[in-house]
């Protein structure tokens, strides 16, 4: 009980989702896509809370363990570190620890972009000073719409 009550006063997020195309902006068939969220207590850990009643006090910290990204095209791509924010120098480079390549432009989906959303899992260790220690879990959840277009080659 105390664990959960440490839990509730922790302010856990969904990811930030930052993700190359921007939302807004056109990604292209074939070049890589990288995802990943804002570094922060909130948004990825570690984040600290406790809780006492009776003498007992209850220390937890949450972090996430994983983002399971839902590409919109049937695909998902599990990534256990925040991800790495895309620069213009890495270029056609795929991300070095969670990216994903569409194979096909989002006007082939019905609403003409892929809905991408970002799950994280919260792991929520806690320790209370009676030597009693144990685990819980948490998932939050965001979502970003984004278009993927085909280039056309013409000799």
């Amino acid at each position: 009980m105390l664990a959960q009550q440490a839990l509730d006063k922790m302010l856990l997020r969904p990811p930030a989702i930052g993700i190359t195309p921007k939302p807004g902006g056109k990604g292209v068939v074939g070049l890589p896509v990288y995802m990943w969220t804002e570094r922060g207590p909130e948004t990825y850990g570690p984040n600290t809370a406790s809780a006492s009643a009776g003498g007992v006090t209850v220390s937890a910290t949450a972090k996430v363990s994983r983002i399971v990204w839902n590409m919109g095209d049937g695909a998902t791509v599990t990534c256990t570190t925040p991800g790495t924010p895309y620069r213009a120098e890495y270029g056609k480079k795929p991300s070095p620890d969670c990216g994903h390549r569409y194979s096909a432009p989002s006007s082939t989906t019905p609403t003409g972009k892929y809905h991408v959303t970002a799950t994280s899992t919260w792991t929520i260790d806690w320790q209370a000073t009676t030597g009693q220690s144990g685990q819980l879990t948490e998932t939050r959840q965001s979502a970003v719409d984004i278009t993927v277009v085909e280039v056309q080659v013409l000799n």
